[in-house]
């Protein structure tokens, strides 16, 4: 095994529990989780419900290689739609004091991050199966 695909896997580690453990969380802790939806979002708890579901299906889709290119782009595009969320506890931190403040602000480097290993993960798939 290379050394890229190496990194490779554990990028596909990384993100599969990323969006695992959140999708679960999004279950177990519906009302948490509804606290960070928007004001203007319609429906908190089915977009909070229906997220999970959809970081569930990601998850899941990242384990077999031919569902992993379309499950990674899912969870890019996921992920983007639910940045507004991240922008909106940095904008009302009083609403989340049992977060410290420096974390809100390194959640969006980190969302960054992830959106890289997540078309890491894409465009690994795409020349392995090419």
């Amino acid at each position: 095994m290379q050394r890229n695909s190496r990194s490779c896997y554990a990028a596909l580690v990384f993100v599969f529990l990323w969006f695992a453990l959140g999708g679960v969380a999004h279950f177990v802790f519906t009302q948490a989780e509804m606290r960070i939806v928007p004001p203007w979002v319609p429906w908190p708890r089915a977009a909070v419900l229906a997220s999970g579901v959809l970081e569930l299906l990601g998850a899941a889709g990242l384990l077999w290689p031919r569902t992993r290119r379309f499950a990674a782009w899912g969870l890019f595009a996921l992920t983007l739609a639910v940045t507004p969320a991240h922008f909106y506890m940095l904008q009302q931190p009083e609403l989340f004091a049992l977060v410290p403040y420096w974390a809100l602000v390194a959640r969006l480097p980190l969302q960054v991050g992830l959106l890289a290993a997540i078309v890491w993960i894409a465009l690994w798939a795409d020349k392995k199966a090419g």
